[in-house]
């Protein structure tokens, strides 16, 4: 039972083609002009046959198995102990019923490369896919048999997927930690410096990647203790950190990956771009560090005047206001500062600076970009958001720490972790509770979150405990509307996004107060949020979220789903109201990355970058991975990302965006003959439309057309 192929009754692979072979068919097109589908699906079913069956280790019996593998140190004795033996017997027989076939040969191996439980000389497979589904769900549903049984059929279904982290380590003896990635604040002192280095070390060696906030340290030529020209400023500060994410990572599984973001306003700003130059002197030149910038409102304001910006001190800041610089609303203490001759100050041209963030974003993809009036604006709980993560998708309230000299707290802040997951939109919709969907998917990462307790950096786990903090995503929007014949960006396309993002927040949201309900607790602050005085509400009782072309209202009727109406908002933000929310964020959008190819998903809610994607996986090379759903008769409804253009994509992200309480990992895709005025029309579009962030910024390269783009290491799921 353990160990059966990927097909009962396989089609016959032409025996003289291995499975690498059968997959590269998918790049031969037929004389017809006809794409080779079928030869990948036979790829997968040889890579079974060629490959899987021969290296995976044989039991006899679920128990000689899960006796193994507990004795011998690879599963944790303790997740199977919470549960009777005939349950186990039950869920995993349930899990194997369900006869999960890979649908491509990419999703089945980029499994068995990166996820399964393998020996210890990495040779042999000691997991199918079933059995790490299974883990996954007895892990988090914590003793609890119904739960378990519901993780792993919403897991199996892939309606739900947890984020590599938590897919890969849960219920593991030797693991590190289930959660993606965390977010450090650094103030401006050496002990907040040196505090951040040795907790990005400890992190990044746990499997996380790890964002740090620059904005609050000195410039460079700042005084210290009165002396002028002392600090180095942020620069030196970015090359530790580089230095530290290369030398740490979790037993060679995962490159350490970091981030560091900067306001708009820093006296080092163009500095800290100029280290993504492609010509930058090595003694500055940061190669593996991804960069942020923060933006407030002004600065577009400035530059539509055609003004200078100030850059504000944050030493004379935080003499000046009492608080850090990041603490502070640049836009509305700007004239105010700008008129303060108790804070130092240089000017650059709004314009350049602009000008200078498009040049790098065209020669590196960097830097992210986070609108900080916007996000703020948005916000719905108490405190201010100066940063976001690697992926920025994450957008959290965090607290400053302060140290004594031995660099222990003096006053313990809050940082901030991403306990995430996505849904497949396609599956969820197929679904037969939508709701319920929705609502184990939180219930799986509120688990994560109360199982985690990071003490080699207290800060963050302060901030998990209180927040319970989630980020629930989403994937395969693309694949989802083309499979139903709707183009990508089209009203029709926008409209789905639309209903269907106000309709998972509905869901989420119930499903916190819920659980606040079950625990008779609230995220700390809940009192002072949105949530409670009810101002998050107001757009949803005011009007309904329905659907306003009649092909997306037929759509949803189509697969079953009821969407909330204004009715239904109202009576959940009277039980909001009553019992409150265990978790204070929920949703968080990120730029899915291997379990899409697991899932047969298109990445997260952007569009395919190509009909027929170009890998290279390691030692085998070129891999081909076709659009999931797409056949000869559907190619029109899968132009790429290059071809839809970045109007069409923040259209559509501006649609979730409004739904969403934290943020979503947009890339922009522009066409090879883009110039820096193209990039910059598309950041005055995002901003204007309400988008929260950026990610990356992609240019077709026409020499390498079709082949993957690298992203976020450490928070792509």
């Amino acid at each position: 039972m353990l160990d059966r192929v990927t097909d009962a009754k396989p089609a016959k692979p032409d025996s003289t083609l291995d499975y690498h072979a059968l997959n590269a068919m998918l790049n031969l097109y037929d004389e017809d002009g006809t794409i080779r589908f079928e030869a990948d699906r036979m790829a997968a079913r040889q890579y079974f046959l060629q490959h899987v069956n021969r290296n995976t280790v044989f039991f006899h019996s679920l128990d000689e198995k899960l006796g193994y593998l507990v004795d011998e140190g690879y599963y944790e004795a303790d997740v199977l102990d919470q549960y009777p033996r005939a349950f186990l017997h039950r869920i995993w027989d349930a899990a194997y019923a369900r006869k999960f076939r890979f649908p491509t040969f990419l999703g089945a191996f980029k499994y068995y490369t990166s996820y399964t439980l393998k020996t210890r000389d990495g040779q042999r497979y000691l997991e199918r896919y079933e059995d790490r589904v299974v883990m996954v769900a007895l892990a988090l549903a914590r003793g609890d048999e119904a739960l378990a049984m519901s993780f792993m059929d919403e897991i199996i279904s892939g309606r739900f997927q947890p984020a590599t982290p938590t897919f890969l380590n849960a219920g593991k003896k030797s693991r590190g930690e289930l959660i993606s990635c965390f977010l450090l604040r650094v103030e401006d002192n050496m002990e907040s410096i040196g505090r951040a280095i040795n907790s990005a070390l400890q992190l990044s060696k746990r499997g996380g990647g790890v964002a740090l906030m620059l904005t609050n340290i000195r410039e460079h030529g700042a005084p210290i203790k009165g002396i002028e020209n002392q600090s180095s400023g942020v620069i030196p500060v970015m090359k530790l950190l580089e230095d530290s994410f290369s030398y740490a990572n979790q037993l060679g599984a995962r490159q350490g990956a970091g981030a560091v973001y900067l306001n708009a306003h820093h006296p080092d700003i163009l500095r800290f771009l100029d280290t993504k130059r492609e010509n930058a002197d090595e003694k500055i030149r940061i190669k593996t560090l991804s960069l942020g910038v923060v933006i407030p409102d002004v600065t577009f304001e400035l530059a539509k005047q055609n003004e200078e910006m100030y850059l504000f001190s944050p030493h004379d800041v935080e003499k000046v206001y009492g608080m850090p610089f990041s603490d502070i609303s640049v836009t509305e203490k700007y004239d105010e500062m700008v008129g303060d001759k108790r804070i130092r100050k240089q000017k650059i041209n709004a314009r350049e600076f602009f000008q200078t963030l498009a040049e790098i974003q065209f020669e590196s993809g960097y830097p992210y970009i986070m609108f900080e009036d916007t996000v703020n604006r948005a916000n719905p709980v108490a405190g201010r958001i100066a940063m976001s993560n690697l992926c920025s998708e994450i957008l959290q309230v965090n607290e400053a720490s302060a140290f004594n000299d031995d660099l222990s707290y003096r006053h313990l802040g809050t940082d901030i972790s991403c306990n995430l997951g996505s849904l497949n939109i396609a599956a969820t919709m197929d679904g037969p509770d939508f709701g319920g969907t929705v609502e184990a998917a939180i219930r799986a990462l509120t688990a994560v979150s109360e199982m985690s307790a990071i003490d080699s950096v207290p800060s963050i786990r302060r901030g998990n405990d209180e927040a319970h903090a989630v980020g629930l995503g989403q994937m395969n929007l693309h694949g989802f509307l083309a499979r139903e014949r709707i183009h990508y960006g089209s009203p029709e396309g926008i409209d789905f996004t639309r209903a269907y993002f106000a309709a998972v927040a509905y869901h989420a949201i119930r499903a916190s107060n819920a659980l606040a309900r079950e625990k008779g607790q609230s995220f700390k602050g809940f009192e002072a949020s949105k949530y409670a005085d009810g101002a998050f509400f107001e757009k949803y009782v005011t009007r309904d979220w329905r659907p306003e072309t009649d092909t997306v209202r037929d759509l949803f009727a189509r697969f079953g789903v009821d969407l909330p109406s204004r009715e239904d908002w109202a009576g959940l933000k009277e039980a909001v109201s009553k019992d409150g929310l265990y978790n204070r964020n929920l949703q968080a959008v990120p730029p899915t990355g291997s379990i899409s190819y697991i899932n047969n998903s298109t990445s997260s809610i952007h569009p395919i970058v190509s009909k027929i994607e170009i890998r290279k996986e390691g030692k085998i090379g070129r891999v081909y991975y076709p659009a999931p759903f797409m056949t000869n008769e559907t190619l029109e409804f899968y132009r790429d990302a290059y071809e839809i253009g970045p109007e069409a994509l923040i259209e559509t992200y501006a649609a979730a965006t409004e739904h969403v309480d934290q943020g979503l990992s947009l890339t922009l895709f522009f066409p090879a003959e883009a110039t820096t005025r193209d990039i910059n029309r598309a950041q005055i579009l995002a901003w204007k439309k309400g988008i929260k962030t950026i990610y990356y910024v992609r240019l077709r390269q026409t020499a390498l057309e079709g082949t993957e783009v690298q992203g976020c290491v450490s928070c792509t799921l």
